[in-house]
């Protein structure tokens, strides 16, 4: 394993993978990919630390809060090891309908729950989940710089938000790190946000990073999944054309293979190469998953072949 200054956090290089909690959550609820008994996730939880992973992100609205409690139960007795990273402002009300939400009300009450799931007095990185367009963003944000100060977390962060998002929250608080979206089909971060990253010298974190497993080519039209699996009923992925993703895939994969790499290879590559990441998220649920993960990282494909494949995919996108 290979690790990276994580923006101005000082002492810590965080691995080049990190561990996204979605994974080991899917029977809870909310955002999960499937069906995870609890003992093979917290040996998987165990396993990714053995293997160097050091990063350990989760969210309430993993399971419901599963993804936090089997945090919890994985790293009680081993808590200063890791990097624990959670969220708040996407919450559910007793139906379970989530709801976008940054009052600060909800940030504190979101933020005692983590405490209490994860066992711990404190998380290495609490970060503001989405903007939500009825708050402020600088409000949530005094939630977080007094828990800070009360040494409830130790670093801020901001997920999938907007320049001016950033430099609101800014005016708060110093925000260490930022976390969105971005893959080869994915590439706001690089369009909008590198700059700001290496202006403010932040931290920053890929998730989507398989594009929920398009990139691996695990993923085809006519995959099937189970209940536990939030790609079998939610609108993000019910609703969403993929054709073109897997129009540009088709393409791909035999260029990939010609060249001895495979999806995976390439899906870390294309988020690697760039310095301004600090970790790329990656959502394992079995160890097979992990191993495959851990090992691509040694056969990454060149910066050509990842800017010919590049081409591939913003025509096809644009088609």
């Amino acid at each position: 394993m290979k690790y990276r200054k994580f923006g101005s956090i000082a002492g810590f290089e965080v691995s080049e993978i990190g561990f996204g909690g979605a994974a080991v959550s899917g029977e809870g609820g909310g955002y999960g990919f499937g069906f995870v008994e609890e003992k093979d996730a917290l040996d998987l939880l165990h396993k990714a630390y053995d293997s160097g992973i050091n990063l350990f992100d989760t969210a309430p609205i993993y399971g419901f809060g599963l993804s936090e409690k089997r945090f919890g139960k994985a790293f009680k007795g081993m808590r200063e090891k890791v990097f624990i990273v959670s969220k708040s402002g996407v919450t559910w009300d007793s139906s379970k309908r989530v709801d976008m939400n940054n009052d600060p009300k909800i940030a504190q009450k979101m933020l005692d729950q983590s405490l209490k799931d994860l066992q711990t007095d404190y998380i290495d990185l609490f970060m503001i989940h989405w903007p939500d367009e009825k708050h402020d963003i600088r409000k949530p944000m005094e939630v977080l710089y007094k828990a800070k100060e009360e040494g409830k977390i130790r670093h801020i962060g901001l997920g999938n938000s907007f320049p001016e998002d950033i430099e609101k929250a800014c005016e708060i608080a110093q925000v260490e790190v930022l976390q969105n979206e971005f893959n080869l089909f994915a590439r706001y971060p690089q369009e909008s946000l590198f700059e700001i990253i290496r202006e403010k010298n932040l931290g920053f974190m890929s998730w989507g990073t398989l594009d929920k497993g398009i990139l691996t080519g695990t993923v085809t039209p006519n995959r099937k999944y189970d209940k536990a699996d939030a790609r079998s009923h939610a609108p993000w992925w019910k609703s969403a054309d993929r054709k073109p993703k897997f129009n540009a895939m088709e393409k791909i994969m035999p260029i990939l293979k010609a060249n001895n790499h495979t999806g995976l290879e390439m899906a870390l590559g294309f988020v690697l190469q760039f310095e301004e990441l600090s970790t790329a998220l990656c959502g394992t649920k079995s160890f097979a998953q992990l191993e495959s993960a851990v090992n691509a990282l040694g056969n990454l494909p060149s910066k050509d072949l990842l800017e010919e494949i590049s081409e591939i995919a913003k025509k096809e996108l644009e088609n």
